[in-house]
């Protein structure tokens, strides 16, 4: 059996978090609402209130950020929350724990956003042991090469936890079909060349890229990089695509907002976002 097959077969039993959260989305006729935040910006406790705040206001997967000194596919307004976020003394340990409390409170799937650097520095499977053990869903890791998620999407699929790869507008069609069949849970087509940052409009390849990705797999297809108001949403939910990742204009609320209001101000936004997701 080759490596894909055992990653296949290691998590086929039964479906994963993602994969019935999506199901069930797509019976329900509308696109999921991800929106991304980052932990310990301003603090883990507010972030621990703005999970379960955003929970109930509509949000149906929400990706969690872990802080790092380096984030390359990060643009300056999350680039900047995550130096907050260190500098309150937030560790990949810490946000952890903090999510490993709302064990009980959270029914939605949580996927940790974090770079190679510190889950290779805590080693592949002591991360996904505690990731798993935390409560998490997923794992995005922007900058793993495809060579070193395969490796560590049989670690992560042996723990129940689902790694997401991504795919940009300029993956050339071979290495992109690849890697479709290859992520799990759904794929993460990024919108623009370039690192995270709001956008006033999307660019019409969008469409073309999701309606390209479905060829090639039957994983749902979230768009994030760029989404950033109920239009856009409106629009790649037109175009086909099965989730709307929502993050630099949630971080900038949060960060925007007055002292004791970034709940509020998350939850304000949240709720928007989800009617444009039906």
């Amino acid at each position: 059996m080759n490596l894909k097959q055992e990653i296949l077969s290691s998590d086929s039993i039964q479906p994963s978090a993602l994969e019935t959260c999506f199901a069930q989305i797509k019976k329900e006729k509308r696109i999921a609402l991800m929106p991304f935040i980052m932990a310990g910006d301003p603090d883990l406790n507010s972030s621990a209130q703005i999970l379960l705040s955003l929970q109930e206001a509509g949000a149906d997967i929400v990706e969690l950020g872990i802080p790092y000194s380096d984030p390359l596919a990060d643009g300056p307004i999350i680039q900047l929350a995550a130096s907050r976020a260190l500098s309150s003394g937030t560790s990949p340990k810490a946000v952890l724990k903090m999510l490993s409390n709302l064990k009980e409170k959270l029914t939605i799937p949580v996927i940790l956003f974090t770079y190679s650097n510190p889950l290779l520095n805590c080693g592949m499977e002591k991360f996904c042991d505690e990731a798993a053990k935390a409560g998490a869903s997923g794992l995005v890791v922007p900058d793993l090469p495809l060579e070193e998620a395969e490796k560590l999407s049989l670690i992560a699929a042996e723990r129940r936890l689902d790694l997401v790869l991504l795919v940009a507008p300029t993956t050339p069609s071979e290495r992109m079909e690849k890697i479709c069949s290859r992520s799990k849970g759904f794929v993460y087509l990024v919108s623009v060349t370039g690192v995270t940052g709001e956008r006033l409009i999307l660019e019409d390849r969008v469409k073309f890229l999701v309606e390209k990705l479905k060829q090639f797999s039957s994983n749902p297809v979230a768009v994030g990089f760029g989404i950033s108001d109920a239009n856009h949403i409106t629009q790649v939910k037109e175009w086909g695509a099965d989730g709307a990742i929502v993050g630099s204009a949630l971080v900038k609320r949060i960060s925007n907002a007055s002292d004791g209001k970034a709940v509020e101000e998350a939850v304000a936004f949240c709720k928007e976002l989800r009617k444009a997701a039906g």
